[in-house]
């Protein structure tokens, strides 16, 4: 199954689980194997692999690491580069907040609500 933004917390979750648990069959581990491996509980394997979401992120890593596909994370979710623009205005320095909305100038066309027929 395709992991798709259509697709519920619940079933990415359990298509998330299923791919562990084929990866972890492929390399011939049990789930006790595996477990030892990451430093997790084999509870913690078991409930990964159901999609359960009492798996907390750091053993999720554990597993991957263990797993030997952890570098995949950086396709999965990479760095995020700022544009040229951006790098200027902020000088060499990183970016420590998000600015937030800003109300409209009193006056400005903006303030005002656009409605049908004007």
């Amino acid at each position: 199954m395709k992991i798709t933004a259509q697709l519920t917390d619940d079933a990415v979750l359990k298509e998330l689980g299923a791919r562990v648990a084929r990866l972890r069959l492929d390399r011939n581990l049990t789930q006790a194997d595996l477990a030892y491996m990451a430093g997790v509980g084999k509870r913690t394997i078991e409930r990964l692999e159901a999609g359960q979401v009492a798996a907390q992120l750091s053993g999720f890593v554990r597993v991957c690491r263990a797993l030997g596909i952890l570098d995949r994370f950086e396709a999965f979710l990479p760095e995020p580069a700022p544009s040229p623009m951006a790098l200027l205005r902020l000088q060499g320095h990183s970016r420590r907040r998000a600015t937030g909305r800003r109300a409209p100038e009193p006056g400005t066309l903006a303030e005002k609500k656009w409605t049908w027929g004007e």
